[in-house]
């Protein structure tokens, strides 16, 4: 059988370039392509940096879908079944909103993990029996992850190729994630077959991709004394409640981590408390931010704007705290009441949603009302706070006192995010891969 497989193209928000599109390969298809490759003809191809071939007529098309790619995911699937091709979808948003999903939209829903239902699509295929939706079993085990085919990729086209992942899920389900739908799991992978994806990389620079790479603290001790002897790189997603635990933060060190991804959300705990973010106690949160920078571990700190505790006056006090803290980089969104989540059901029984154009729900867009401010303060407030988190002043005032760190963090500040048009058009000469290479040789050697 010929499979193709399509990654849509994402929407960007208001500060990214087309290094956003060119930063990783998908590794949900990636691992489709492990569990297919050997016994069929697969193709892979990722809407971010290539077309769409709709001329080649494959026997079955599959989607990725998240949220915001679902209008985009529809028209690609009615290009391809005017054609009589049947068209799997799946992904993080057919998986935690199938029942969002327009009728007849697609001949098949995927449910799930990829290894619990490829296998049994092809062959319902093959024997002409297939079903409208697939659903992987509750028996789901970290012994079935499959690696994705590191092999597959075209390593020119990404600026890293370097991404592993250690787990699926995370341990807890907060309001506004993904996570806190009814398709809610977490599971860490055999230590083994990790170990074997970080070999298959080919770098001794690691981005562990995880919701939580700490959500079981003693699988995570394990892991770190098992690539310890590696002398990797790392950086990888955590939350907060793994700072205030410094044997393990000592590890981290030990073990090559040179940033942690921290959802901090917000400063205040009214905020917080109202979308059950229980790991996160914001009177500590100063405590975990030393102790992370006196082990020379740089922090990627997340927060979401619009939130009910929040006001127009939430953007100078969290803008002066990341400053204070000298947070090294820093990710924020629009409060995003994602289909499926116990926040949209929240937001929709109080008549606060909207706008149903998901390609607007990408984190970036206002859909919602929010309660402690107007739309129009929120949105301006989000495009703001990125602007004076990444002027020259604050770049600046937040320059890491550990010399061994300012390398990489001017790299991500200025070449990524205030001059990332500059780099990007470099990219495009050079290729994204040589960027990267470079890159990673400048944040780990000097």
């Amino acid at each position: 059988m010929y499979i193709k497989l399509i990654q849509p193209k994402m929407i960007k928000r208001p500060m990214d370039t087309d290094i956003k599109l060119h930063m990783a390969p998908p590794l949900g298809l990636l691992t489709i392509v492990n569990i297919l490759h050997k016994n069929h003809t697969v193709v892979l191809e990722n809407e971010n940096i290539q077309s769409i071939n709709y001329d080649d007529k494959p026997d079955i098309v599959g989607i990725s879908v998240t949220v915001d790619t679902l209008p985009n995911a529809l028209k690609i699937a009615e290009k391809f079944r005017s054609q009589g091709i049947v068209v799997v979808a799946g992904g993080i948003h057919v998986t935690t909103a199938y029942e969002t999903i327009p009728p007849n939209s697609f001949d098949v829903l995927c449910v799930g993990a990829a290894e619990g239902t490829w296998t049994e699509i092809v062959k319902d295929y093959e024997n002409g029996t297939l079903k409208k939706v697939y659903r992987c079993s509750n028996e789901y085990k970290s012994e079935d992850i499959v690696s994705p085919d590191y092999d597959f990729l075209n390593k020119k086209q990404y600026l890293y190729c370097n991404v592993v992942h250690t787990s699926r899920g995370c341990p807890f389900k907060c309001d506004f994630c993904y996570n806190s739908a009814a398709e809610h799991m977490y599971i860490n992978r055999n230590i083994e077959d990790v170990l074997k994806d970080i070999q298959a990389v080919k770098s001794k620079h690691i981005m562990f991709i995880d919701d939580n790479f700490a959500g079981n603290l003693q699988w995570t001790r394990e892991f770190l004394k098992r690539i310890k002897p590696m002398r990797i790189k790392w950086n990888a997603a955590v939350s907060i409640n793994a700072a205030y635990d410094g044997e393990l933060l000592d590890l981290m060190k030990e073990s090559g981590c040179q940033s942690l991804f921290i959802g901090f959300e917000s400063i205040n705990a009214a905020s917080i408390n109202n979308v059950h973010k229980v790991q996160n106690g914001t009177a500590e949160y100063e405590k975990a931010i030393k102790a992370i920078h006196d082990r020379g571990i740089m922090i990627n700190g997340s927060f979401v704007f619009g939130l009910d505790g929040d006001t127009a006056e939430t953007f100078n006090m969290t803008l002066d705290w990341i400053v204070k803290n000298r947070i090294e980089t820093v990710t924020s969104h629009i409060l995003t009441p994602y289909p499926g989540t116990a926040l949209y059901d929240r937001l929709k029984k109080e008549d606060r949603i909207i706008s149903d154009d998901l390609s607007l729900y990408n984190a970036a867009n206002v859909v919602f009302k929010p309660k402690g401010m107007s739309e129009k303060e929120l949105y301006e407030g989000y495009i703001w706070i990125y602007k004076q988190i990444y002027s020259l002043k604050n770049i600046f005032k937040r320059m890491p006192k550990n010399k061994g760190q300012r390398a990489a963090y001017i790299l991500f500040n200025l070449f990524y995010r205030k001059y990332g048009k500059f780099t990007d058009f470099i990219c495009k000469k050079i290729t994204y891969k040589r960027i990267g290479i470079i890159a990673e040789r400048i944040s780990r050697y000097l």
